[in-house]
């Protein structure tokens, strides 16, 4: 079982590098009220990545590393700058299959290999306060590091690092700095150990050219923002994979973004190899959601629940709803694990990545970016506005829930455009995406009340069944038909506000 520690730490190196710097006295830098020396530690360590460094590029690094307090496995995933989720696994021949997974998004069919072994001799400083609670961990490692490919070659150096203890606050690295730098050491440009010693000392995440603002054309903007979503999917496959909060929600998100990016902006690319990918992001968003739905669905209704007055709440209704809630769970996370595993999933994000390698771009990707990009945004507004109008002329009933649904998906696709337009068009566009915000959300409120109705019917056959009384899910249905109707009576009057030609006006 893979245990997951959150890593705040700042490095430092010696202007000189003679290993001859040590750390200076830190005791009385507030809040610092004492250091004790917790002695020496011998380290060593293989990391593995692929043959051509993806993990490095990403700037993850794995390692099976003996000695120390923590000998085992280590994945260590980027979270902010400075701040690193290390996941551990017991020591094993291979690389478990745990870590192997959650960098999977990356690797693909690529074999994790030894890349370089790093030993360290690390001595082992404690920063406490007046109490004696620890404040951080600072050590000092003279490093040899070996590379263990194309011929072995070694390198040494000395660095130093502070790492904060658990619920000790950043304000302690500024605190300690002016000792650190009076004593001659500065941050450190490499991001790992790894990465100084292949001589990588640049940013982790894979640099490319890019153009001038000025000078970039309407596929440079379109292509942009493609990478970057498809690298959200990639980024955030082990937060999914690992039930992070709210990965598997921001991974659907990107994928619908895409989607609706390859729908909206077909002047630019060729659709004939976007809606084959479009398809394949539409199966994987249904995947991503099984788990998602059922939970925003019982959240909602366990909060509806919660308002009723406590004399309203007729038989084990609580114990109903968790019963119901959990038999949907049932599998759910295997079944998104398997997702995450399958064949087409990784073929999926192989083939976006030889999109943007090559991507199939049309006549109007050379063109300047705002004439192109607004029009697109215009053309899923008048996608949206057709729709609106379907749905407020439409009679109460299935009918009209299936309308808002369309709507709300189009204004979904509104917004999105718009947000990809944003660096071209600038504000504008930024304040349209909010309008058409404030549509999807209103729609989406009144989706979710149509969802609950089906739910509640399904709960309140199974309590039936149980001999269990269903006042209490009748009186929900009865506030979710309420609040659906409000949702409908509010939808006018917002949608004449987002529609003003002034949201529109400076996208031409």
């Amino acid at each position: 079982m893979a245990d997951t520690v959150r890593e705040i730490e700042r490095k430092y190196e010696a202007g000189d590098d003679t290993g001859a710097a040590r750390f200076p006295d830190l005791s009385g830098a507030a809040p610092v009220a004492a250091v004790t020396d917790r002695g020496t530690q011998e380290l060593d360590a293989v990391y593995y990545d692929t043959a051509d460094r993806r993990l490095l590029a990403a700037g993850i690094t794995l390692r099976r590393r003996t000695g120390g307090t923590d000998a085992g496995w280590h994945l260590k995933l980027p979270v902010a700058e400075g701040v690193r989720d290390e996941i551990r696994a017991p020591l094993s021949a291979r690389v478990p299959r745990t870590l192997a997974a959650l960098v999977r998004s990356r690797t693909r069919d690529s074999a994790l290999t030894p890349l370089v072994r790093i030993t360290s001799r690390r001595r082992v400083l404690h920063l406490l306060d007046e109490h004696g609670t620890l404040l951080a961990e600072a050590s000092e490692d003279r490093v040899r590091a070996v590379r263990l490919r194309d011929g072995e070659s070694s390198t040494q150096w000395t660095e130093y690092e502070v790492e904060l203890a658990e619920g000790t606050g950043p304000g302690l690295f500024d605190a300690l700095e002016p000792r650190l730098r009076k004593a001659g050491l500065r941050r450190s440009k490499a991001p790992s150990k790894l990465s100084r010693a292949l001589g990588t000392e640049a940013a982790a995440e894979e640099r490319r050219p890019r153009k001038d603002k000025g000078s970039a054309s309407a596929g440079d903007h379109v292509l942009d923002y493609l990478r970057q979503q498809v690298e959200a999917v990639v980024a955030l496959d082990p937060g999914a994979r690992r039930g992070t909060e709210d990965a598997v929600h921001q991974m659907r998100v990107a994928t619908r973004r895409l989607r609706g990016a390859f729908r909206s902006y077909r002047k630019v690319l060729d659709r004939r190899a976007t809606d084959p990918l479009g398809e394949e992001l539409k199966w994987l968003a249904a995947e991503l959601g099984v788990d998602r739905d059922r939970e925003v669905l019982a959240d909602r209704l366990r909060q509806r629940l919660d308002e009723v007055p406590r004399a309203l709440v007729r038989g084990p209704a609580r114990a109903r709803l968790r019963a119901w809630s959990g038999g949907r769970r049932t599998g759910s996370r295997r079944r998104l694990a398997d997702v995450l595993d399958s064949k087409r999933y990784l073929a999926l994000l192989d083939a976006l990545d030889a999109l943007l390698a090559d991507p199939p771009l049309r006549p109007a990707a050379a063109r300047p970016p705002r004439p192109v990009l607004a029009k697109a945004v215009l053309g899923d507004y008048g996608r949206l506005a057709t729709r609106i109008d379907a749905a407020l002329a439409a009679g109460p009933g299935p009918g009209r829930d299936t309308a808002l649904h369309d709507a709300r998906k189009a204004a979904k696709r509104a917004r999105y455009a718009a947000e990809a337009a944003t660096p071209a068009l600038g504000g504008a566009a930024r304040r349209f995406a909010r309008q058409m915000k404030s549509v999807q959300t209103l729609l989406g409120d009144h989706q979710d009340s149509v969802m609950a109705r089906g739910a509640l019917r399904e709960i309140v056959d199974q309590a039936h069944g149980a001999g269990e009384p269903t006042f209490t899910f009748g009186l929900l249905y009865g506030r979710e038909e309420q609040q659906a109707a409000q949702d409908e009576r509010e939808l006018p009057g917002l949608w004449a506000e987002a529609s003003d030609k002034r949201w529109r006006a400076g996208l031409v």
